[in-house]
């Protein structure tokens, strides 16, 4: 099954847990296009209704606009029910690792605000350790992003400036810079989490640690859904 069904797959499963009334949070990416693209579909249909939404980026709120999803900020409500985001690489601990798609500071600010966090995601982002598979994208201020980037390669990271298709640097819905840092495996991803916070200069980065309540999983075989204990 090719990895755009599944991601599909995924995601409209995650909406199943959508509920009339809520105000949702509309993540960014490939994956979580799809559940902003259902819940449009359910609320035409009248299956959902009194829905307010929380994007997560500038895309995101096009898209959401242009499908006719009424939307709302943070500041009108700071209180979010559910939101459904995708990951770039899923821990076992439900860690993840997202930012791939450079909207990392808005999805933190949303996930934190969010009292249920639906992580959808194909099976090929499953990952025994986080970092394995993904670096860590860190959004920089550009002012003196170079002394950043000497000191992500300090802390151990091969770093690489973020740029887009064309060759030019990409920069966030912020104005910000990403850098890239591949630590590998990440033994302590709080203790790393906590160096990367305390420096000036960097904005935020995309350990997102005990953030996601649930993971739902497409594989070919089928979906599945990945709840965290308390």
């Amino acid at each position: 099954m090719e990895v755009t069904l599944l991601k599909q797959h995924a995601a409209e499963k995650a909406v199943e847990f959508v509920e009339s009334g809520m105000i949702v949070g509309l993540g960014h990416g490939t994956t979580a296009i799809w559940a902003t693209r259902k819940i449009a579909e359910l609320l035409k249909s009248k299956q959902l209704i009194n829905i307010l939404a929380v994007p997560c980026s500038a895309q995101t709120e096009a898209e959401a606009r242009q499908l006719g999803i009424p939307l709302t900020t943070l500041e009108s409500h700071p209180a979010i029910d559910l939101t459904i985001d995708g990951a770039d690489e899923v821990a076992p601990n439900f860690n993840v690792i997202k930012g791939g798609g450079g909207a990392l500071l808005r999805e933190k600010i949303v996930a934190q605000a969010t009292k249920r966090e639906i992580i959808v995601v194909d099976e090929s982002k499953l990952s025994p350790v986080i970092g394995t598979k993904w670096a860590v994208p860190v959004e920089v201020i550009p002012f003196g992003y170079v002394s950043q980037k000497v000191y992500l390669e300090g802390l151990g990271a091969k770093v690489s400036i973020r740029q887009k298709a064309d060759g030019t640097t990409f920069y966030t819905d912020q104005g910000n810079i990403i850098l890239d840092s591949n630590f590998g495996a990440i033994s302590d991803p709080t203790g790393l989490a906590e160096q990367l916070k305390g420096r000036t200069g960097i904005v935020e980065h995309g350990l997102f640690i005990r953030l996601v309540s649930d993971v739902i999983v497409a594989a070919a075989s089928g979906t599945r859904q990945l709840q965290k204990q308390p």
